[in-house]
């Protein structure tokens, strides 16, 4: 491509390039990108401020956290926990007193119907000697009420069903007819705090303390991260970095390199610092961040959803 190549308007083909440049400034489609190594942490950084960890705790997951950070996160989602659980049960009492008030709405309305019902009822004096000559007339006008309280009914039945099938559909410009939103529910939270990495619950008493094994001990802390190569391995004093995996020992907290992990701990499961005996739950890989190469294991790429216009 020449040097204004990118830039040139004559061209009768639309390129690709001015597609991407055009999709960016439209602010529609989805925009992906793919991440380079200064958008990468590094091993030893906090997965919640990204700088290097002062006082570094791991989860049983392998993510690596500043203690004060971690904390601060998880007192956080408990306060908002509680307030969500406030909420809900502030939710259930409302249903609660509102299906009380409508189970005695109901209960009023059915007494109202059987007093209406037995008011309605006359009870007249039976005379045996007269009923059997006014029995044929008595039949005739009994006939002449049920004629006319069917013909009622079913008018009364037409007029109510023609009725509910124009107030079903919901109309938006008659007032008496336009839909309302019914109020959102709210979901019972769930009282447990979720790691921001893994999505797993995490307690405080489950945080493993982690301890880096410096390159130079004589270097103060400020002097340390201005260095590339910052720790080692505390077996094999192999820098460690984004490129090495490393594993963190349970009992111990020490920092070592998996291949040491394979080769000499593995062999009789022994903590190589404080002698305690090791279990493969003990042994705890270390979530590292990319190196920027595509062979690394990490997605590199960022996508950004953005409405889409169809035609």
């Amino acid at each position: 491509m020449t040097r204004h190549g990118k830039n040139c308007t004559a061209g009768a083909v639309y390129t690709y390039h001015e597609k991407k440049k055009d999709t960016a400034a439209s602010g529609y489609g989805t925009q992906s990108i793919r991440l380079g190594k200064d958008a990468i942490k590094d091993f030893d950084c906090c997965c919640l401020s990204l700088q290097p960890c002062q006082d570094p705790v791991l989860t049983p997951d392998g993510y690596l956290y500043e203690k004060q950070a971690i904390l601060e996160y998880i007192l956080h989602q408990k306060t908002e926990i509680a307030k969500k659980m406030k909420a809900y049960e502030k939710q259930k009492k409302a249903q609660k007193s509102n299906s009380q008030l409508e189970s005695k709405s109901e209960e009023r309305e059915r007494v109202e119907r059987f007093k209406t019902r037995e008011n309605s009822i006359v009870s007249k004096p039976i005379n045996p000697f007269t009923s059997g000559q006014n029995k044929g007339s008595e039949m005739c006008r009994t006939d002449i009420r049920t004629d006319i309280s069917s013909a009622e009914s079913s008018s009364a039945t037409a007029t109510s069903s023609a009725a509910p099938s124009s107030q079903s559909l919901p109309s938006f410009w008659i007032p008496s007819l336009t839909p309302e939103s019914k109020p959102t529910l709210l979901k019972k939270p769930s009282k447990a705090v979720l790691c921001p990495m893994s999505g797993r619950p995490i307690k405080m008493n489950e945080l493993i303390r982690v301890c880096f094994t410096p390159l130079d001990s004589s270097l103060d802390r400020v002097a340390l991260l201005t260095r590339q190569d910052r720790y080692v391995c505390a077996v094999t004093r192999d820098v460690l970095g984004n490129s090495v995996p490393c594993a963190v020992l349970r009992h111990s907290g020490t920092v070592v390199t998996q291949e040491c992990v394979e080769k000499l701990i593995k062999k009789d499961m022994t903590d190589p610092v404080t002698g305690d005996k090791l279990s493969d739950r003990d042994i705890i890989p270390l979530q590292r961040g990319g190196t920027g190469f595509a062979a690394s294991g990490v997605d590199l790429r960022a996508k950004e959803a953005r409405p889409v216009m169809q035609v």
